[in-house]
């Protein structure tokens, strides 16, 4: 279960901008948290819900709050976080750790076998939004706004311009670009920033190691990726792997061995963020500036068209091209 903690060592401007909402009675009815992945932004959610959980509470109830919100049974505290997935995530035991919006409809109606936000899982919501609880407050966090489909996040606007009562959203997002505007505009937006590299020291808690320099140097700058890695050790052996792999996939000379390699590590779909992380922070080590320019044009248009909807193996095929023809 995902610990609420008692302070929060990272992003202080952003929790004081949040105590002072709560002090001042200025508490909107829609908050967005934006910021790259890993950078702490649900760790913050959860930490201002339950301030917010237990703000009319004597001090001594603060505890068994907060305890049952990391065990999700607080009837005031919702939360859309892993999302049940055909034949990658259907383990209820794993999505019950960071989750307790209702899914049983995504294996039994309309089966996903992907990582977005339906129609259904906002009727989930909406639902549970009508319960009656203790607090002043029902705050209900969603991860990843982005995931939602155009159907599910039309829904959502809907709900936003008529927010329930004594509801509080509090929404985070990789991507806010990606978003509809008129979302945005109906939400009260804080931005999470990297943190600064003697930031990150300070979480290593003293380690100096190797697997502590790597873990420091991928999660550039995100608490929660660096913490991760650090302390699953298969994640962070699969990491280096992939690390290696894609700074031999620069260093090569064949064009098979490319094309072989991209294909292989971007096979599932939900792997191609991580391969375009590892081979960014490799291309940064590549020794030639003059040709480096060149592979960052290629591996930038490689980002770009990804995220469209045109055909995989084409888009590969011309970004392992143009690498062959740079290097």
């Amino acid at each position: 279960m995902p610990r609420i903690p008692d302070v929060i060592a990272d992003h202080a401007k952003q929790q004081g901008d949040l105590l002072a909402d709560i002090a001042h009675h200025n508490i909107a009815h829609a908050y967005l948290f934006s910021g790259p992945e890993g950078i702490g932004k649900t760790t913050v959610a959860r930490w201002f819900a339950w301030r917010l959980l237990v703000e009319h509470l004597p001090p001594e109830q603060a505890m068994p709050v907060r305890q049952q919100m990391e065990k999700f049974i607080n009837p005031d505290f919702l939360c859309l976080d892993d999302l049940w997935i055909e034949e990658v995530n259907e383990d209820w035991s794993v999505i019950g750790q960071s989750s307790n919006v209702p899914q049983q409809h995504r294996s039994k109606d309309t089966p996903s076998r992907t990582d977005t936000i339906g129609i259904d899982d906002l009727r989930a919501i909406a639902e549970r939004l009508q319960a009656t609880g203790d607090s002043p407050y029902m705050c209900c966090i969603i991860r990843g706004i982005e995931r939602m489909q155009p159907t599910a996040a039309t829904s959502f606007l809907k709900i936003l311009e008529e927010p329930p009562s004594r509801v509080i959203f509090i929404l985070t997002t990789d991507s806010p670009t990606t978003l509809l505007p008129t979302i945005v505009s109906r939400t009260r937006t804080l931005r999470f920033a990297p943190l600064k590299k003697e930031e990150m020291i300070t979480l290593l808690d003293g380690r100096d190691d190797d697997d502590a320099g790597f873990a420091l140097h991928i999660a550039q700058g995100a608490p929660g990726t660096l913490r991760r890695l650090l302390e699953d050790p298969d994640l962070l052996r699969a990491s280096k792997q992939l690390h290696s792999q894609a700074k031999q996939f620069w260093q090569t000379t064949s064009l098979k061995d490319r094309m072989s390699w991209l294909m292989k590590a971007t096979e599932k779909k939900q792997a191609i963020d991580d391969v375009l992380m590892h081979l960014g922070l490799t291309l940064k080590e590549y020794p030639d500036a003059r040709k480096r320019s060149e592979l960052v044009r290629a591996y930038s248009k490689l980002a770009r068209e990804l995220t469209t909807n045109a055909h995989k193996t084409l888009i590969l095929e011309r970004f392992a091209l143009a690498v062959q023809e740079a290097a």
